[in-house]
């Protein structure tokens, strides 16, 4: 049985509670289709791909991570935003971009299914997060060295990884913090962490890996990312009866 568009919004909204966060777009419902909704697709990004691979799956809404309006952006309707925009509109779909919210959830979030993934088990107290808006997830993962953790990530990632690091220096206190969350490199050497997993990685951490013994893996932005939308979707689509599926675009950033 469909559902209504406001229902959703109102389950998503409860859920992963936007209004907690200061971020940087707008989180919720970004452009409004059909109001009922049969069928949910989850994916990373709002891509143009993404959008024609709902459309071919017969989508009534999309939920991502990576929605289309940010803050500071050009705001003209032009180019591939004309596209993506077309393609929604001329087809009724719903889309449901949450950035802060989907990275920060105890349990469906990119945080806690990247851990959930690896292996690595959150702390229960507060020592399970830390850094801005408490975005940043600690825990433990018992016997690696800083390669053999890495070598690890790539496995289950499928995909290389950057290890900064000595190889053989042994890591317990795992910091995760999804996506281009570099910064947060700092926060999690405060914290007590042995290695910090993230994204990506710019020039100023490889230097603090090196002169703090605390090692960083990089996974890739979109890699450490694709688990959260996935799950919010498998879940709230559970809860509300209607069909949902995960489609993977391939990223290699």
């Amino acid at each position: 049985m469909p559902v209504q568009r406001t229902a959703l919004t109102d389950v998503l909204n409860e859920l992963l509670q936007p209004a907690q966060f200061k971020d940087y777009g707008p989180n919720g419902l970004q452009v409004e289709g059909r109001a009922e909704i049969r069928k949910l697709v989850s994916g990373v990004t709002a891509s143009r791909a993404l959008i024609e691979a709902a459309i071919a799956e017969g989508a009534d809404a999309i939920l991502v991570h990576h929605g289309l309006f940010w803050r500071g952006q050009d705001g003209r309707v032009t180019g591939w935003m004309k596209q993506r925009l077309s393609l929604l509109l001329t087809h009724d779909i719903n889309l449901f971009a949450y950035h802060l919210p989907l990275d920060a959830h105890p349990e469906f979030g990119n945080n806690a299914q990247l851990a959930r993934h690896l292996g690595v088990a959150i702390y229960a107290d507060a020592r399970g997060r830390f850094g801005e808006q408490s975005l940043g997830f600690m825990g433990e993962r018992r016997g690696d060295s800083a390669a053999a953790l890495a070598e690890h990530v790539s496995e289950r990632l499928g995909r290389p990884v950057t290890l900064v690091a000595e190889p053989d220096r042994p890591v317990q206190r795992v910091a995760l913090c999804t996506g281009g969350a570099q910064s947060y490199f700092e926060a999690a050497i405060a914290a007590g962490a042995d290695v910090f997993i993230t994204g990506e990685i710019s020039e100023p951490q490889a230097h603090y890996a090196r002169e703090c013994g605390v090692a960083y893996i990089a996974c890739g932005h979109h890699a450490s990312e694709r688990y959260g939308a996935p799950a919010v979707g498998a879940h709230v689509a559970a809860q509300l009866g209607i069909e949902h599926v995960f489609i993977e675009i391939d990223n290699p950033a």
